[in-house]
């Protein structure tokens, strides 16, 4: 009997010891950029969707100048600029129709300091590749090593010690990216970040780098976002955190002690009293699946889908950003 359960209490031992050993090797990459290991390159997925790209090109051409550059960070599951959900890409298409004037852009992958599909990688693309098909065909299970994989990238973003060169890195690929969309750096085009779920750390913390290099505006739109106190929040000219009232991963605040109100020295608290930090409690949704912020399907019959009344709140900040007050706090 005592055999019996030593050899089950070996497993979670095992995966505990597995789980902090891949942990530990996780700065490398960042430092591994920041050393000049992976060269300077910004890898940008080339099987664009054309109709999305014909859009941005007439977008923003001379005679029909771009009200906003939109950038969409997805959350933990994604492997690459390309593998958006079909609840994220229903969002983005909803977005572009109210949003004719603005350019938005979705294939940034913001858990790769040199926006690198896991797919891609030259040495464990066959191990990504295969989570990837679990991930959507099952055991379900096995594809949680890319959530792991990319949450850990968010900590990594987060980090005091890291999180500024880490943070670094994705503004360049975030720049670069609008700059293929004709942006231009002297101009007052103002650029939108919407943080999907643990890219909303990443969105938060590129805005200090992206704010020396170009004099456009930037907003920052969390949604359901995870985020520590980052210096992020005072830099960007409004940090808007949409906060479902179901969304249970909201929790990992309580972790980050900058987030506690009684930390009142905390850029978080500051941003707020400041008012250059506004929450908007969008009611009865959750963070993801049935019931989350994406939700195509209406919660009751005669009630409006979750995910067309997240695209009026967005769409509401990007008209409205520089008049807060005037968007509504509750969606």
């Amino acid at each position: 009997m005592f055999t019996e359960w030593s050899d089950l209490l070996l497993l979670p031992l095992v995966a505990l010891i597995i789980f902090l050993f891949w942990a530990s090797l996780t700065p490398f990459e960042t430092l591994g950029w920041w050393a000049g290991w992976f060269g300077n390159a910004i890898y940008h997925d080339t099987a664009l969707n054309e109709a999305q790209e014909g859009a941005n090109v007439q977008k923003t051409r001379p005679s029909q100048p771009s009200t906003a550059f939109v950038l969409f960070l997805s959350g933990i599951g994604r492997v690459s600029g390309q593998t958006l959900s079909y609840r994220e890409q229903g969002f983005l298409d909803r977005l572009r129709q109210r949003l004719p004037g603005a350019v938005v852009i979705d294939n940034i992958f913001p858990y790769s300091v040199n926006n690198l599909a896991l797919t891609g990688q030259p040495i464990f693309a066959g191990l990504w590749q295969w989570a990837l098909r679990r991930k959507l065909e099952g055991p379900a299970l096995a594809g949680y090593l890319i959530n792991t994989r990319n949450l850990l990238q968010v900590a990594i973003a987060a980090d005091k010690r890291y999180g500024p060169i880490y943070n670094q890195a994705m503004a360049e690929v975030m720049l670069d990216t609008v700059m293929r969309y004709d942006f231009d750096p002297e101009s007052e085009t103002p650029i939108f970040l919407i943080g999907y779920s643990g890219a909303g750390q990443i969105a938060i913390g590129a805005v200090t780098y992206l704010r020396e290099w170009t004099k456009a505006p930037i907003y920052v739109i969390s949604l359901g976002g995870i985020f520590s106190s980052d210096p992020g929040l005072l830099v960007a000219n409004h940090v808007f955190h949409l906060w479902g009232t179901r969304d249970k991963a909201q929790i990992w605040r309580f972790l980050m002690p900058g987030r506690w109100s009684w930390i009142a020295t905390s850029e978080w608290n500051r941003a707020l009293r400041q008012g250059r930090a506004t929450i908007i409690r969008m009611d009865g949704m959750g963070h993801t699946g049935r019931g989350g912020y994406l939700d195509r399907n209406p919660p009751a019959e005669g009630e409006r889908s979750n995910i067309d009344r997240t695209v009026e709140i967005i769409s509401a900040i990007i008209e409205q950003a520089d008049h807060p007050e005037h968007i509504p706090r509750i969606g």
